[in-house]
């Protein structure tokens, strides 16, 4: 029986030859994921268990990015419990403030994930690791604390689609713009509980970071997982960093797929969605004049060193609108420490952006980044749904590090090239 990349995977770690779409299996996991949201809930259901400690060590890890720094007593709380039971279960892979990092930014550059793991995280942008040829996926709290009793998790078999990508992206398209078009395409729901699987020649012409970001929005299409194949791109990415052995799976050529999409990168132009959905897209050419009052570069979507030269290529030399309030947000401590090697951080700083500690904060509307009543932000975060970012009247416009940047300088959503141009 033929099998997709994702199949191949779920079986494997089953224990099993072959799986189906639909079928229920018990796998065994490589990693299990919490942050200082999710990590004390499922602290609270592990000690309901009366389990001495937990099964695997190693394999788990605990992120404090959502409100850390702490924002407030509540959050510090949040933190404590984490901290804690990392000490009292001898976990390693606990991050907090000083070694911290937004959670699936920094699991891939820790070399804690990559190709042939499975994965489950309790954050819905768990699915960002299919960039690396991994299945990872975002579950519950109980799920989560069930990972972390026994090392496995069930899980229903998805069906998938295929993406087919070919042909080039033009300059200022990239990764956002990509994925952007096909929540687009698909509509929020369009790929409910599949895998979506990414294929094509195209594919050798994204970064890492570009599929990164494709990946981690899959959930936006309501998507199971998202996965890229394994290629000279994710390997260069995983030597020397990854602290396990890759395991490459490839679709059988007669996999079965529900439908297929077949995107021309290079007919692709910068792309934003407008409130109060991802799948509300336009192009450049329909978004009119919308003035805006702040601009945030960072988060699991768009924090990565390649987002934030993006960023100080449009800043550079370049102030931006008095009005406007613009935060940028290294993913991690170590793409923080690049930006300043390399100059950007005094870009930033020049052109009247601040630059945060890495944290998830404003995407989820917690901190660093808080919008009033009924105003508009152009954010490279995931997700724009009501009250997002704030005020349940404010607006957020989903959109890449270039279109941010721009939109930035000119004091309303904008392209890079009304700004390079100009």
């Amino acid at each position: 029986m033929s099998m997709t990349m994702s199949q191949k995977i779920l079986a494997a770690h089953a224990g099993l030859e072959k799986v189906c779409a639909g079928q229920l299996i018990n796998a065994k996991l490589d990693m299990v994921l919490a942050n200082d949201i999710t990590g004390p809930v499922a602290i609270k259901e592990f000690e309901k268990c009366r389990v001495s400690r937990i099964a695997y060590p190693d394999k788990i890890a605990l992120v404090m990015d959502h409100f850390a720094p702490n924002k407030d007593i509540k959050s510090a709380g949040q933190c404590k419990v984490c901290r804690d039971f990392a000490e009292a279960n001898g976990i390693e892979n606990f991050f907090d403030v000083g070694r911290m990092g937004i959670e699936h930014a920094l699991l891939p550059e820790q070399g804690l994930v990559g190709a042939g793991d499975l994965v489950i995280g309790a954050d819905s942008h768990t699915c960002t690791y299919g960039a690396l040829g991994a299945f990872s996926t975002g579950v519950g709290s109980t799920d989560m604390c069930a990972g972390m009793l026994t090392g496995e998790c069930w899980f229903k078999v998805p069906s998938a689609i295929k993406f087919i990508l070919r042909g080039k992206p033009e300059k200022y398209v990239c990764g956002k713009d990509i994925i952007l078009h096909i929540i687009g395409l698909t509509g929020v729901d369009g790929a409910l509980y599949k895998s979506m699987e990414f294929t094509g020649d195209g594919v050798k012409h994204l970064s890492i970071d570009d599929r990164f970001t494709i990946c981690n929005m899959a959930i936006e299409a309501g998507a199971k997982n998202g996965i890229f194949p394994v290629d000279d791109v994710t390997l260069g990415y995983l030597k020397g960093r990854f602290k396990r052995k890759p395991i490459i799976y490839a679709a059988d050529n007669d996999a079965e797929y529900e439908k297929a999409y077949e995107i021309d990168l290079s007919s692709l132009k910068p792309t934003v969605a407008f409130p109060h959905l991802p799948e509300n897209t336009k192009t450049k050419d329909s978004w009119g004049s919308i003035k805006i009052d702040q601009v945030i570069i960072g988060s699991c979507t768009n924090g990565r060193i390649s987002d934030l030269r993006a960023a100080a290529e449009i800043l550079k030399g370049r102030k931006v609108a008095k009005h406007v309030r613009t935060i940028i947000i290294p993913a991690t401590n170590e793409v923080y420490l690049q930006a300043i090697h390399e100059g950007l951080a005094e870009i930033f700083i020049n052109a009247g952006a601040v630059i945060s500690t890495p944290t998830c904060g404003p995407c989820l509307g917690g901190h660093m980044g808080i919008l009033a009543e009924n105003e508009r932000a152009v954010s490279t975060t995931n997700r724009n749904f009501v009250g997002r970012m704030g005020h349940i009247t404010s607006e957020v416009y989903l959109a890449s590090p270039y279109v941010a940047a721009a939109s930035a300088v000119t004091g309303r959503l904008s392209s890079p090239e009304e700004v390079v141009n100009d």
